[in-house]
């Protein structure tokens, strides 16, 4: 069973950025079939999945962050990243890191939520 703990949220201005990580211990992704990626949940709405990463590396974006946000993993650290640039205060919200088998050809952003375990998420306030 996989465990997932977030960190490195916090509150930052328009423009800023932040790295969010998410610790994974367990029976992990890495040593199966299966996805990592982020969602969020922004006040007063759904989950909306962010970025998820195959096995390989491969990333996927939802439309709404490619070219902003970043995931990448480091597979000795067994710890996923999602790299955030240019936020601005619609970005605020809580991300989860999520982790499962994968459903698909490959791992999609928007499908992040429906990911078999959730970390407890970390909370992102941006500020204008």
């Amino acid at each position: 069973q996989v465990q997932l703990v977030e960190s490195g949220g916090g509150s930052v201005q328009s423009g800023g950025s932040l790295r969010l990580a998410c610790a994974a211990s367990g029976d992990t992704y890495v040593n199966s079939n299966g996805c990592m990626g982020w969602f969020r949940q922004a006040p007063g709405k759904e989950h909306e999945g962010v970025a998820a990463i195959d096995k390989d590396g491969s990333p996927h974006y939802a439309n709404s962050w490619k070219g902003r946000f970043t995931i990448s993993q480091d597979n000795a650290k067994n710890t996923l990243y999602l790299q955030m640039n240019g936020l601005k205060p619609d970005d605020t919200a809580i991300y989860y890191c999520a982790a499962g088998a994968r459903r698909g050809a490959y791992c999609s952003a928007y499908d992040v939520m429906y990911l078999e375990t959730w970390g407890q998420g970390t909370q992102v306030t941006v500020s204008s």
